[in-house]
């Protein structure tokens, strides 16, 4: 079979994946209402004669590029939404949505798999397999897009057997590729707690219940669930991200809303969360003859990295920037990603792609002023394209 030289040819293509990008910057969309982004994908594909798919998972756009109906299927996962930040940039391509902006990435994920479908198709090789390119909304913000697309059978028909997915990193340079077997992000949940107590006179403190004292009790007590209740080897993270409470500066108020987030790496003590969260609330807020209440929401589950899969976005990655620019992770990232759905349905891989410029601030994700080097994007659509390609090769020979 006539092999293909996937550095080369993503190179060829790098303009092209450039202006994907940037129009995708220029007008960005939030999570399920990526329709805009959507049409320029699905109108991408047709021209390259791939089978589309479009409203899968609501706003979700599916192309398939069939090969041997006999071989095996891989998935190339991006996501398409963007965050409700007013962007600061100065770029000719900067937002032209107020108070929305692509600050995470989604618009290189998007055009460096667009770049992988161009490749394939313009190289006219019948691949050993099928490739599924799958264009996600609202990665964001849970419940995330990736549940909704699995329940419209984006993972059959034809059936995935692996799935692959790169996210742009701003902190990492250009040029370098970071993976590691095993948990990469975390499970991220969610809890609101209310607490319940009496208003009154701010000048008559003790006929009241005061709900701000209690708060303040429980938000301290909370965080010594992580460094006296938690094996400090495991890692956790406890934070509260939302309080409100009081109208007027002398007026004990009625009650507290406050909410946070829990991030871990481990089933087993992300099952022990909401019940050591419980009963620390409630050992404190008994203790002030007040009450609460505690809703506690499961998020985006672990995402696990399938040892095949690495080593084959390792192999990938080897072929494309070499061995030294190839990482192993030491640690994972605390962040959450619901492309955990996916990998908990079929062997897939998680990876980070530099994209970090040489000169000037960099800055990370969700910032106003993010930014990335766009010489990134024919890096990453290189190696996409050689992994799915290697993958369907091995594959079919099994």
């Amino acid at each position: 079979m006539k092999e293909i030289k996937f550095k080369e040819e993503a190179a060829a293509l790098a303009d092209e994946i450039i202006e994907w990008r940037r129009q995708i910057h220029a007008y960005p969309e939030l999570g399920c209402k990526e329709f805009k982004t959507a049409n320029l994908i699905a109108d991408v594909l047709r021209e390259l004669d791939i089978e589309v798919e479009t409203e899968v998972g609501n706003t979700g756009v599916v192309g398939v590029l069939s090969g041997d109906d006999n071989g095996p299927t891989i998935a190339l996962r991006a996501d398409m939404d963007a965050l409700p930040i007013q962007e600061e940039t100065d770029l000719p391509y900067a937002s032209q949505n107020n108070g929305v902006m692509h600050a995470c990435g989604h618009d290189a994920h998007v055009a460096m798999v667009l770049g992988v479908a161009k490749l394939l198709t313009e190289t006219e090789i019948k691949l050993p397999g099928n490739i599924k390119f799958i264009f996600q909304p609202n990665e964001e913000q849970p419940p995330g897009g990736a549940k909704g697309m699995i329940s419209d059978g984006v993972l059959s028909t034809p059936e995935v057997d692996a799935i692959a997915a790169l996210h742009v990193n701003p902190q990492l340079p250009t040029g370098m590729l970071a993976v590691k077997e095993g948990p990469i992000m975390a499970a991220a949940d969610k809890f609101t707690v209310k607490i319940k107590g009496q208003g009154g006179h701010g000048a008559a403190p003790h006929q009241t219940v005061d709900p701000i004292i209690v708060t303040t009790h429980v938000i301290q007590a909370l965080q010594t669930i992580v460094s006296r209740q938690v094996d400090p080897l495991e890692a956790v993270v406890l934070s509260i991200g939302e309080l409100q409470g009081g109208s007027s500066f002398n007026v004990i108020a009625e009650e507290v809303n406050f909410a946070g987030t829990v991030r871990t790496l481990n089933y087993e003590l992300r099952k022990k969360m909401p019940q050591l969260i419980e009963k620390t609330i409630s050992g404190v807020v008994d203790s002030f003859n007040a009450e609460y209440d505690l809703t506690y929401e499961k998020g985006y589950p672990i995402l696990d990295n399938d040892k095949i899969m690495v080593n084959y976005i390792e192999n990938a990655s080897d072929q494309i920037i070499g061995k030294r620019k190839t990482l192993q992770l030491n640690n994972p990232s605390m962040g959450g990603e619901d492309f955990a759905y996916y990998a908990r349905k079929v062997p897939g891989v998680f990876a980070h792609l530099g994209a970090g410029k040489s000169s000037g601030e960099i800055y990370p994700w969700h910032h106003p002023k993010f930014n990335l080097d766009e010489a990134a994007l024919s890096i990453g659509t290189a190696i996409l394209g050689q992994l799915a390609y290697d993958y369907l090769l091995d594959q079919s020979k099994s």
